[in-house]
């Protein structure tokens, strides 16, 4: 299942973003170089469904839209962490075998 969901394309880098705090669409858009709107919001729902985060309408004028992690969402910078460590360990392997 996290694998389905990781495989996906910006899913990733949606997670990531959002661990710096909640962002609304526009905000988020713009630190997710290339991704289009359609597809930032299936991705956002998708997220909201798997209770990564959380979708919170402001009571503003005009009304504003943010997304923040929830603590499962924010689970995800250990994953970055341990796929980061297996990497240098990887690399550090390879350095020795040369």
């Amino acid at each position: 299942m996290a694998i389905d969901l990781l495989g996906k394309p910006w899913t990733g880098q949606i997670l990531w973003v959002l661990q710096e705090g909640p962002l609304r669409f526009n905000e988020l858009a713009a630190r997710v170089p290339g991704i289009g709107e359609k597809v930032l919001s299936a991705r956002l729902k998708e997220l909201e469904c798997q209770g990564l985060l959380v979708r919170r309408v402001l009571p503003t004028t005009p009304v504003r839209v943010e997304y923040e992690l929830t603590c499962k969402g924010q689970g995800f910078r250990q994953v970055v962490e341990a796929v980061t460590q297996w990497g240098t360990q990887i690399v550090d392997a390879e350095d020795q075998a040369r």
